[in-house]
């Protein structure tokens, strides 16, 4: 049990070192933390009060060891199946109001508290009243795994980290139910020492897709950070590289001026075409790192309430010549409205709208629709285009990585720009795509909050 107890409390220290503001992270922890707890009263009961019973130790310290195990062993029976249930509320949010938010949590509480006050005192080997505890802890687990199972995700990239979630999760948590509650019910006690065979399974699948596939969104969290440190490194970065750039060509462009002021007065045909084809290479230098600068600047939000409709009118207006050869289906609600910056938001749905544009030279279908999902609008933009393979999706949205790099005053600070306006809104970019089928698009904006 002692690989229980360091895996587990690995995991719960892990949790909320990754993402401590997250509720789904802190109850994760808990479960973890409560299970490990359990883990270290088996460790104390099979090696250390053993130890003092066979030593000169102290009645003392043999009692504290006593003491200490009881705790870790009613921690983890009541406050696992507890844990769980929060947990599973966290995750499944969908169905929630804010009056449940708040208030089912402590009325959780009362089974636990009655049957703790009910039971009789703690024994090692009776630690809890097997078939009061199991009344509320088993359907606290069993609901709870429903909750979790049957959360609905729309986006690919959550469907694939909930797909994982749930393999990873919920067999153990299922398997604690059935050997810790339901089994000692009916008289077939110390089966948890099976844990040690599920876990060993479990634990290096939990730590093959946390890091390969990402867990309840961890991975994901860690990839939008590092873009997040990325572009803010390219945004100041930038910023100096054009203040500086701007200042030198600046003298350059003044000393030229005056070398060609003397290449006309002297007659030097020569030399004054030498100064142009450096005044214009000055030229050229300057207007990129200008274009690179506008690209990667922090512009604070102007925000309105936007009619969704007439937001992609908007977009789509522009572009009706190079729309000829594609079939334009648009599926947007009436009246449905967006808090957001109405410059940016369509210089972002221009970005997505122009590559998907590219990749159907041929002609193809363009779709744009907008759905709700959990408290969040979501506008998808899906093209019938060549597509992307994996190795080029996963860097899709690092900036200066582009596939166009034969076309002019393309830098591949296009999708990098995209996800900074949407991050900027509270809201979020995903992309999933497949080679000869096509692209999509997801742009998640926080919807109006209800209570």
């Amino acid at each position: 049990m002692l690989f229980v107890l360091i895996a587990l409390w690995i995991i719960a220290l892990g949790l909320l070192i990754v993402d401590p503001g997250s509720r789904t992270m802190r109850w994760m922890s808990a479960i973890a933390f409560t299970g490990g707890a359990g883990a270290l009263a088996a460790v104390i009961s099979a090696d250390i009060i053993p130890y003092f019973d066979h030593s000169a130790a102290s009645t003392s310290l043999h009692n504290l060891a006593f003491r200490v195990m009881s705790i870790c062993s009613l921690l983890s029976y009541y406050g696992l199946p507890y844990s769980f249930a929060m947990l599973a509320l966290a995750y499944q949010t969908s169905w929630q109001q804010r009056f449940i938010r708040t208030w089912l949590p402590f009325a959780m509480l009362l089974p636990l508290l009655i049957s703790f006050l009910i039971s009789p005192p703690y024994t090692e080997d009776m630690p809890i009243d097997f078939p009061v505890v199991a009344s509320w802890a088993f359907p606290y687990i069993f609901i709870g795994a429903l909750l979790i199972i049957f959360k609905k995700e729309h986006l690919p990239a959550m469907k694939r980290t909930h797909f994982f979630t749930c393999l990873a999760l919920l067999p153990p948590i299922l398997s604690v139910g059935v050997l810790n509650y339901v089994m000692p019910s009916f008289g077939f006690y110390r089966l948890w020492i099976y844990h040690v065979w599920i876990l060993a399974f479990v634990v290096p699948f939990f730590i093959f897709t946390f890091f390969k596939y990402g867990f309840m969104g961890i991975r994901l969290l860690i990839e939008r950070r590092k873009l997040d440190s990325t572009l803010r490194a390219i945004t100041s970065g930038t910023a100096i590289l054009n203040h500086a750039i701007k200042n030198d060509v600046g003298k350059m462009r003044l000393f030229l001026e005056k070398m060609k002021q003397h290449a006309i007065d002297t007659q030097q045909m020569e030399l004054i075409q030498d100064i142009h084809v450096v005044m214009n290479a000055s030229s050229h230098i300057r207007d990129m790192i200008s274009r690179v600068h506008e690209q990667t600047q922090e512009l604070p939000l102007r925000l309105s309430e936007v009619y969704v409709q007439q937001l992609i009118a908007d977009v789509l207006e522009p572009l009706e010549v190079s729309l000829q050869s594609i079939h334009v289906s648009q599926q947007l609600p009436d009246n449905l409205t967006l808090s957001l910056d109405h410059l940016q938001v369509t210089e972002t749905l221009t970005n997505i709208v122009m590559n998907a544009i590219e990749a159907m030279p041929g002609g193809g279908e363009l779709t744009i629709k907008a759905f709700t999902s959990k408290k969040n609008i979501v506008l998808e933009i899906k093209d019938t285009g060549m597509g992307m393979e994996k190795s080029v999706l996963r860097q899709a949205m690092e900036p200066f990585y582009t596939t166009k790099s034969g076309k002019t005053n393309n830098f591949g600070l296009g999708l990098a720009y995209c996800y900074s306006v949407m991050k900027k809104h509270g809201g979020s970019l995903e992309m999933s795509s497949e080679p000869g089928i096509g692209t999509r698009v997801y742009l998640t904006f926080p919807g109006p909050r209800k209570n």
